[in-house]
């Protein structure tokens, strides 16, 4: 539509001397402008549904069983709790899985996946907040239809998996490759000596990729805002959740593996082919990676049917989708996702962990800011 003020105006004079008018208006009798203007950002999406709450205990990883069973991972390396560390969500609340007896076998199990045959896969920090104990990690495998562990994979010191300084934080397992499979693990780091850690599931033989690799390692002059505030990265000081590599996916035909580093904007891929490869060299697999795109600062990753990414937004306070052709789109956002960290996908839900690490007493200078109750949310995808 034209505006009156000009299409009322034959004159071009007129027009100029209307302008002028308006300009000359003092700025506060336009306040009630200010007042009324809203950022469509900061109103919540409606697809977003409160599934349950946690007072005393805080959800990480999440994955989806394929029949339908919702399984929590509640890490204990930010702050012990005498809840599940793995758990099945029933009626809202957690209960152990795959059973009470099992969860002395987990010491902090952080990123879950379920494999193309409906084993679920965790990747285990072995670290307890408090404790001065070296870290256990391990990566290991349950049948969820037996209840049982069936495969415990060391990654501490003497498997060549990890470093001193490593983090094993996500982990998705690729069954198209090696006689069992392959896990892909990543390594944040708590320096700067990110890897993807690839493991052979037939024989568990670990060995470290694209470490210190331009595609895992944060960006040394990343910025962000949080909570209001401009944080900026630093390998002496942290002040916020950051890192090298973090959340990772593979396609649908699991054919790539994509990941993004933690103080980042862009988004890498590569070829299972090549990385599943021991033979690979490194430079030839360097070389093959590929920058897909900027996105936004991401921890959590899932892949639809489609190969659509849906990717946390840290923050927005959202999460975002990334269709197969790069396009980015806004699929939810709300306040309460104070750093949305991991994501499953099942049918036209996402189901999600709303982390908080923002608000950590360690970027607080000893200060706890986290908000009880924590929160797991379900997104709804429909249109």
């Amino acid at each position: 539509m034209t505006s009156s003020l000009f299409a009322s105006r034959p004159s071009r004079l007129l027009q100029v001397l209307g302008l002028a008018g308006l300009m000359s208006v003092p700025l506060q009798a336009h306040a009630r402008d200010s007042r009324d203007s809203v950022d469509l950002g900061s109103i919540p999406s409606r697809n977003i549904t409160v599934a349950a709450r946690f007072a005393d205990m805080q959800a990480s990883g999440i994955a989806a069983l394929p029949d339908g069973r919702i399984i929590l991972a509640f890490p204990r390396s930010a702050a012990d709790h005498a809840g599940p560390r793995l758990a099945v969500l029933k009626d809202g609340r957690p209960q152990p899985f795959p059973d009470a007896a099992t969860q002395a076998r987990f010491i902090s199990p952080l990123g879950m996946t379920v494999d193309a045959t409906g084993r679920l896969w965790v990747v285990d920090e072995g670290a307890v907040a408090g404790e001065t104990t070296p870290p256990q990690p391990a990566l290991i495998g349950i049948d969820p239809r037996a209840g049982q562990i069936v495969a415990t994979i060391p990654l501490g010191a003497g498997t060549g998996a990890t470093r001193g300084d490593s983090h094993v934080n996500d982990v998705r397992v690729d069954m198209t490759h090696g006689a069992k499979g392959t896990a892909y693990v990543s390594d944040t780091s708590t320096a700067d000596h990110p890897a993807i850690i690839v493991i052979d599931l037939a024989t568990g033989r670990a060995r470290r990729v694209l470490e210190n690799a331009p595609s895992t390692r944060a960006d040394p002059g990343f910025a962000m805002e949080l909570d209001g505030q401009m944080l900026q990265y630093s390998a002496t000081k942290p002040v916020m959740g950051q890192g090298g590599i973090d959340g990772v996916t593979l396609s649908a035909d699991s054919t790539r593996l994509y990941w993004q580093p933690l103080s980042s904007r862009r988004l890498y891929s590569a070829p299972t082919a090549l990385l599943s490869d021991p033979a690979t060299k490194p430079a030839q697999l360097e070389k093959a990676v590929r920058d897909e795109g900027e996105t936004a600062v991401v921890d959590g990753m899932a892949t639809a049917p489609d190969n659509a990414l849906y990717l946390t937004d840290i923050e927005h306070h959202a999460v975002i989708r990334r269709d197969p052709d790069g396009h980015l789109s806004m699929v939810a956002h709300d306040p309460r996702l104070i750093a949305p960290d991991s994501m499953a996908l099942v049918g036209n839900t996402l189901w999600l962990t709303v982390g908080q690490w923002v608000r950590l007493p360690v970027f607080h200078d000893g200060h706890d800011m986290e908000q009880r109750p924590w929160l797991l949310v379900r997104i709804s995808l429909q249109q």
